[in-house]
């Protein structure tokens, strides 16, 4: 069984990848997560941490919750809305202004529902301002003491996928996705629950990549939706407990001291200057005081583009990060 997404020459033109975690995506994945037990080393901390916060939500948020994303198996479209939502305001918004046909239709993936979940598939306003009121207060006490980790773990998979492209077109962008993803042009390929085919026919595709996304990618259920697939990124085994990314002590960090040592890490794969903020975890000026230093020592270039400016390692910067890696090699 997998999943093939067919690509026309136009779609080669139209593929995109999300510009950060998409919050409607990670908290459907999330609680689908939350009830499973495999994984135990990627998601195991987050669990424990999360079901103790879980316990202040009320009883019938945690019901409609659980309900709606199970375990296993699939969850409505209208959770998800196709447009990826630039925060949880706007993807909340989006779900809740779901038509009621859509949302009969949507909701029909799952058993059938119980009494008290009825309403939610008419439409009724009641039930809809308590799905919104339990998808924020599920954000509050699951994502929202991670979410500076989870978009750098983005940023950090986004810097990736933008080398490919810029090395090898977007054919090297869709090579970049394996093991997960397998490009055989011109169909991606995929390990999924069901046989499927996917024919973007020149819409394009969204590739949203996702902390909570684990194994095996996942894309919307109604072919005729605009396009998304979502993919699991890499994390470290304590991605769900550490606030930031350190550098361990070694010639760098005595050089530059250990948070610019870290700015020069995080700057190899190239970035911006929130993004280097997130993962060093420092505030946006403060990033900003760092770029400076390490911009005039020569060891990193910055490029304005619009009103994000891009960071990007010298010459140098690169043999200074070469260097100190040979040298903590030869010292073991």
């Amino acid at each position: 069984m997998g999943l093939r997404v067919h690509f026309t020459a136009d779609d080669l033109s139209r593929v995109r990848v999300a510009r950060g975690p998409d919050a409607m995506w990670e908290i459907v994945l999330s609680a689908s997560q939350l009830a499973r037990t495999e994984g135990r080393a990627v998601f195991g901390p987050w669990r424990a941490q999360t079901r103790t916060r879980l316990r202040g939500l009320p009883g019938p948020q945690s019901r409609l919750i659980r309900y709606l994303a199970p375990p296993v198996g699939d969850f409505p479209d209208f959770l998800t809305p196709p447009q990826t939502a630039p925060d949880l305001a706007s993807g909340i918004e989006a779900t809740l202004s779901t038509p009621r046909r859509r949302l009969r239709q949507d909701l029909a993936v799952l058993p059938g529902p119980p009494g008290w979940a009825r309403p939610l598939a008419d439409g009724d306003r009641n039930t809809l301002a308590e799905l919104g009121e339990a998808l924020r207060n599920y954000h509050r006490a699951a994502l929202a003491p991670i979410w500076t980790r989870l978009q750098s773990l983005i940023d950090a998979d986004r810097a990736v996928r933008a080398r490919a492209l810029l090395d090898h077109g977007t054919d090297g962008l869709l090579r970049s996705l394996r093991p997960t993803l397998r490009w055989s042009p011109p169909v991606l390929e995929a390990d999924y629950p069901v046989d499927r085919d996917l024919h973007l026919a020149g819409r394009g595709l969204l590739l949203v990549p996702s902390v909570f996304c684990h194994r095996t990618p996942v894309t919307l259920i109604d072919p005729e939706l605009p396009p998304v697939l979502v993919y699991p990124i890499a994390q470290p085994p304590d991605w769900g407990t550490r606030s930031a990314d350190r550098v361990p002590d070694g010639t760098l960090s005595r050089l530059l001291g250990s948070t610019r040592a870290a700015a020069l890490r995080v700057i190899e794969d190239g970035c911006t200057t929130g993004e280097l903020a997130r993962r060093i975890g420092v505030t946006p000026p403060t990033a900003s005081q760092h770029t400076t230093a390490l911009r005039e020592a020569d060891l990193i270039v910055s490029t304005r583009h619009h009103n994000r400016v891009l960071h990007t390692l010298t010459p140098l910067g690169t043999a200074l990060l070469t260097s100190n890696a040979a040298s903590k090699r030869a010292a073991r």
